[in-house]
């Protein structure tokens, strides 16, 4: 299975004379005074020179991360110019409180890279008139029972995260976005208010209810326009798999890719935003013409 799609798009290891892969934080990269620097090792998965992004599927990074597979930025494209899927590296991860980033890449050897598989959903979010998804139960973070389709004729923010995801740039920053966008939502005068967002996690051993509900106070969410769900592992791979997301356990973190989807108030799929970073003033752009979109789609019961 193919852990990340990126196309349509959130290092080497350091030889210093007193530090050793795989021990105590090395120090920190002098062009920003304000990141912890790490030393890592693994194995060159995807690479994705537009953005420029890598995905490495690496070592446990002593004293920050469990051993899993993650995309990384890399602020230098040159630096991916000699890698290859299969590529054994060493590399330096340099983490702040809002981005995180990899450079002085080495390779060090060579693996076979694992076969590529494309599977397509057998149901997709392109339209929610008549679709099976509008059923799927959910628990929002409140302990109540929710389906997507108790949001008919409104403008629906899906996107999909975890709460123990351990870069600042990837779920936080998802978070984030629907944070900066509620609260510009929220100010306009005059706009509409049949809208609301969903962040659902995929995490649902660990992210209860009481648990999202802790992580929405910490974004000061309103739970009129912004929900956290969870539900079984079945109904939110079934979720996450229409909207094109993939993701999987390593260890105590999970590898997935990056999908927020824009649905308008007819059921319309308007927008997919497939990566992280600050998008959150397009979001709430385009939240606010998903939601003035005229000529809601009728219940799904209606005749």
């Amino acid at each position: 299975m193919r852990l990340w799609p990126w196309a349509v798009l959130t290092a080497g290891l350091l030889i210093l004379h007193h530090a050793k892969l795989g021990g105590a934080p090395v120090p920190t990269n002098a062009v920003d005074p304000t990141a912890r620097t790490f030393a890592g090792r693994g194995v060159v998965r995807e690479i994705h020179r537009p953005e420029p992004i890598v995905v490495i599927q690496h070592e446990a990074i002593s004293n920050y991360m469990s051993a899993m597979t993650m995309p990384f930025r890399v602020r230098q494209p040159s630096a991916l110019a000699n890698l290859h899927p299969g590529d054994e590296i060493t590399f330096q991860l340099h983490v702040t409180a809002t981005t995180s980033w990899v450079d002085r890449i080495e390779k060090v050897g060579t693996t076979v890279a694992p076969p590529v598989k494309n599977v397509e959903p057998a149901v997709t979010m392109n339209s929610m008139a008549a679709n099976p998804l509008l059923d799927c139960k959910f628990t929002n973070e409140l302990g109540q029972p929710v389906r997507l389709g108790d949001f008919q004729g409104q403008a629906l923010g899906i996107t999909f995260f975890y709460t123990r995801c351990p870069l600042p740039d990837f779920c936080p920053r998802l978070s984030k976005n629907f944070q900066e966008a509620e609260k510009k939502l929220e100010a306009m005068t005059g706009a509409p208010t049949n809208w609301h967002l969903l962040s659902v996690s995929f995490d649902p051993q660990f992210d209860t209810p009481a648990m999202l509900k802790a992580y929405g106070e910490s974004y000061h969410y309103d739970p009129a326009h912004w929900s956290f769900l969870t539900g079984s592992p079945t109904t939110i791979a079934v979720l996450a798999r229409a909207c094109g997301v993939e993701y999987a356990p390593d260890g105590g973190a999970i590898n997935h890719n990056f999908r927020t989807l824009i649905i308008d108030a007819r059921g319309r799929l308007q927008m997919v935003f497939p990566f992280t970073g600050d998008f959150s003033a397009s979001l709430a752009d385009q939240m606010l013409k998903a939601a003035a979109a005229a000529n809601p789609l009728p219940p799904e019961n209606s005749q």
